[in-house]
Order: structure tokens, then sequence, then C-alpha cells
């Protein structure tokens, strides 16, 4: 019961706080709360959590050391290793409907949960990349702006395009 008073009042004034670069105590307390109070990320100094980020229900999201999320996030289901880089507007997406039966509408469709996605250490997620349900992300790699990765990603990979695709390896 108290898991979701913590997550009561982040959605309706913890994530609302405004962002500043120049003041960095909004911050600070915004990554104060989210370690001490949902415990789902690891403080560490160097960790940025933005305003505006839906971070799921209790236990959906699990946050490593130095990582940065950036505003408007939507992290509905994932285990976030250390160093990563989320950029604005990047969906993480756990949930998936079965759509394969045609007897009942699709709006009643049954949703699969628990497809969490995984990010290892080290990535860099661009600006309004989505990352579909059970998709695993490696070490080092780099997703371009506006890719949606259906599929897993090798590590030390740079991808990109609609399904993303492999562009280049990192050395």
């Amino acid at each position: 019961m108290i898991k979701k008073i913590f997550y009561f009042l982040y959605y309706t004034i913890i994530m609302h706080l405004p962002h500043s670069r120049y003041f960095s105590l909004i911050n600070k307390f915004r990554v104060f709360y989210v370690c001490n109070f949902l415990c789902i990320m690891k403080k560490s100094r160097l960790s940025r959590f933005q305003n505006n980020i839906y971070i799921g229900g209790p236990g959906a999201v699990s946050i490593g050391n130095d990582c940065q999320i950036n505003e408007y996030a939507f992290l509905q289901g994932a285990i976030i290793g250390d160093n990563v880089m989320i950029a604005p507007y990047v969906a993480l997406i756990a949930n998936k409907k079965d759509v394969a039966s045609t007897e009942k509408p699709m709006s009643s469709a049954k949703k699969n949960k628990g497809l969490k996605v995984i990010i290892e250490n080290d990535v860099w997620i661009g600006r309004n990349a989505i990352v579909m349900p059970g998709v695993k992300i490696g070490k080092g790699s780099i997703i371009g702006a506006g890719s949606v990765v259906t599929k897993d990603v090798e590590p030390m990979s740079v991808m990109g395009g609609v399904p993303a695709k492999l562009i280049k390896k990192r050395k």
C-alpha cells in the first residue's frame, strides 16, 4: 500500500517539477525520490532523471548507476544497466496484445505482460526511438533517433531505421 502512495505522489507532484540545467537541486531531489522511495534506481552522483517520465508501476523498472533518463521517456517495463543514456520521448514497451484471433475485437484482446526490455551497460538510445517488448540491447550499442527496435541488438552495434537495422559495428 505504501508503494502505491509513493507512486501516487510521483505521478501527481514529483514528475511535474520543472527541469533546469542551471538549477540542479530539483533534479537531485527527483533522483533522491526515485532512488529512496520508488527504489527503481541506484543512487549515484551522475544520475539524471528529468521531468514527465512515465515509469510503469511497482517493480516494472530497474535502473543502474550513472544513467540519464530524459524528459517524456515512457518506461513501461525495463531492466536498464549502468551508464545508459535515454533521450527524450523514448518508449520502452513491455506489453503487447495478442491480436491473432479474429473472433473478438482487438480492443478486448489479452495482454502479454512481463516482456521486459533489457538494456545492457553503456547504451545510448536516441530521441523518439521505440523499443518493442522482450528486446535485449547489447552492451555499448547505439540506437538512432526515431528507430523502432523489434529484435535483439548485438553488443557494440549502431542501429537505425524502421525497423532498426545494423548500420555498423563499433570498435
